[in-house]
């Protein structure tokens, strides 16, 4: 299934991910078609930016500019459901379309960290139309969005919950949208 993921992303096709969160759908940051695919299926309103998943934090060296709080944050919850809103680095991609920061995150799902190994950094959003709740099962994905995607790369049952998202391009660090990791977890690293 993994290969099956790589070379549709490669081709340019978005594909159906399971991660620790819930189904996101994912594609080449790197391919500007690409990523309006993802746009056009969820119907997302172009203003709202997609997410960057990476295998590890050196993945996205280059792609972001790290501080202090987006260090200690990483090294506390990665892999895991915390996406952090950071600064452009100088590497440019699809993603954002717009804006001067990029939400990244390391997630905590083994298949789809295989799949990052492989692929690099990917374009993510989660597997649902713009305004529905997101997809918690295989069925859900395919039912939203039949042959829109390529292939379903499973490997377990998401967690349910979206990631916490924090904005670390601001001093002190504010967050975005509580998930699962209690926001008193996070405060005592985002000071300083």
């Amino acid at each position: 299934m993994v290969d099956a993921a790589v070379a549709a992303l490669r081709r340019g096709e978005v594909v159906a991910v399971a991660t620790d969160t819930v189904y996101g759908l994912v594609c080449d940051p790197g391919q500007p078609d690409a990523v309006d695919r993802i746009y056009a299926l969820k119907r997302r309103p172009a203003d709202l930016e997609l997410t960057l998943l990476a295998a590890t934090i050196d993945d996205l060296q280059g792609l972001v500019r790290w501080n202090a709080a987006a260090e200690r944050l990483a090294t506390a919850f990665w892999p895991g459901p915390l996406s952090m809103v950071l600064p452009l680095g100088d590497h440019r991609l699809a993603v954002p379309r717009h804006g001067s920061t990029l939400s990244v995150r390391v997630p905590d799902h083994r298949r789809l960290l295989e799949l990052l190994e492989r692929t690099g950094p990917l374009a993510s959003t989660s597997a649902n139309r713009h305004g529905a709740s997101a997809a918690v099962s295989a069925a859900a994905v395919r039912r939203a969005f039949g042959a829109g995607v390529a292939t379903l790369a499973g490997g377990g049952r998401p967690g349910g919950m979206a990631s916490t998202i924090i904005d670390c391009s601001v001093t002190p660090p504010r967050i975005l949208r509580d998930g699962p990791i209690d926001s008193r977890r996070l405060r005592d690293f985002m000071q300083g």
